[in-house]
């Protein structure tokens, strides 16, 4: 099965990290915003529906953030985004944290051997800290914008998840939550 626990053969350094995944495109996303009295602002509104899927996982422990854009969530781009931080963090072992996600259960995932995943209860998004990249990611670079393009709203959401991604001392504090720190305390 493809969330069968993998051994720590090498007896790698752990590193946890939980990943979710969301879309990102010309959906707008209009939010309440500030405007001098009494003047009411004004926000363009977008119905496209276009986006694309951001992948990303964060590790709360020492605030690193990676992330990849695809098409689709699919199993294929879970697979590929599984092997993007295996390399990235190839030596140490991952456990990583997902969802119940079809694409994170299909026998056809494939896992590399220095990550074991290991699933969230059902509907519990309030357990994943990496759902926090998404509210930070909607509320700081898409509230209240329109894009010319789907490509447009891709670069803008990579613009932020690579900021975000260099302020690890904010990734930190954001998915360092008390139980997760504990952890570290047993």
């Amino acid at each position: 099965m493809a969330t069968a626990c993998i051994k720590n053969e090498k007896q790698l350094p752990i590193r946890l990290m939980f990943q979710d995944e969301a879309r990102f495109g010309r959906m707008s996303d209009p939010r309440s915003c500030w405007a001098p009295a009494p003047y009411r602002p004004v926000v363009n509104l977008a119905l496209i529906r276009e986006f694309r899927y951001e992948y990303a996982a964060v590790s709360p422990w020492d605030g690193c953030l990676d992330f990849m854009t695809a098409d689709k969530m699919n199993t294929e781009n879970m697979s590929r985004f599984l092997s993007q931080v295996s390399e990235t963090h190839k030596n140490e072992f991952i456990v990583m944290v997902v969802d119940g996600a079809s694409s994170h259960r299909c026998k056809d995932l494939v896992i590399p051997e220095n990550i074991s995943l290991t699933r969230l209860p059902p509907y519990s998004p309030e357990l994943n800290p990496a759902e926090q990249v998404w509210n930070i990611l909607r509320r700081n670079y898409f509230a209240n914008r329109v894009f010319d393009s789907l490509d447009a709203a891709t670069a803008q959401a990579e613009f932020g998840l690579e900021e975000m991604a260099a302020n690890k001392l904010g990734i930190k504090s954001l998915a360092n939550w008390p139980w997760i720190s504990d952890i570290l305390k047993d």
